[in-house]
């Protein structure tokens, strides 16, 4: 196990966090990737150095293909091939369609979407030729079943999924498996504004699910245990209607 590293993206806050710390309290060494959440990455990489365990923090914007490349192949050269990338880090800028920017397109498309690309793309070719990992991208419901405000976001969730199933179909002959997380109503600093007396009816167990029941599916899928599950898209949303 102790050969086995893993890297989280967006982890400084919120399910990146509960995801780095979830795997590496299951044995992993984590590399915790952020961007501008400095002082959140390094209260995670404290909490896990307090545990005995290994960290590293990497900075770098997943917006930014050149600078993505150039951090993750050097990356690459001093640590060698990853055993699983989770895809996690994104943002949102809500609102209406009709008052929705082209920034405002641009920028979550950008990070959500291209950050797909620009994590995976310089990482991928070591994985190939070990024949083995974990590749596990965190998408939303809102790619599923589209959000009021969301246009944007839903559009950028949606093209992780396409993209998921189709990563999945080209590396299943190598045995690296890629799986899709799609998260429901989660208490994140992303809901602080959600109006939650409109979405709660819609979920039946009543409540918002926690950054850790999101986490605990992610360390599965990692496993051994999971090696024989991939191009699937798995919801973790209290049975959202």
């Amino acid at each position: 196990m102790k050969a086995k590293q893993v890297l989280v993206t967006g982890a400084g806050r919120g399910i990146g966090r509960a995801i780095a710390l979830a795997v590496s309290a299951a044995g992993y060494k984590v590399t915790a990737h952020y961007h501008r959440s400095k002082e959140a990455a390094l209260s995670l990489a404290e909490e896990i150095k307090a545990r005995g365990s290994e960290i590293e923090l990497l900075n770098f914007d997943i917006s930014d293909r050149e600078e993505s490349r150039r951090v993750l192949e050097d990356y690459t050269e001093r640590r060698g091939a990853l055993w699983g990338i989770i895809c996690n880090a994104g943002i949102c800028e809500d609102n209406a369609f009709p008052a929705l920017s082209g920034e405002n397109w641009d920028r979550v498309l950008r990070t959500n979407l291209d950050g797909f690309f620009n994590v995976i793309h310089p990482l991928i070719m070591p994985i190939c030729r070990k024949k083995q990992g974990r590749i596990i991208t965190i998408a939303s419901v809102a790619g599923i079943i589209g959000n009021r405000g969301q246009v944007n976001y839903s559009a950028s969730k949606a093209g992780i999924i396409g993209a998921t199933k189709a990563l999945a179909v080209e590396l299943a002959s190598r045995s690296i498996t890629v799986n899709c997380i799609a998260p429901g109503l989660i208490e994140t600093g992303m809901i602080k504004d959600a109006p939650m007396d409109m979405i709660l009816p819609s979920i039946p167990m009543g409540r918002p699910g926690t950054s850790e029941e999101v986490a605990a599916l992610a360390v599965f899928l990692l496993s051994e245990g999971a090696s024989y599950i991939t191009r699937q898209v798995i919801s973790v949303n209290g049975g959202l209607i």
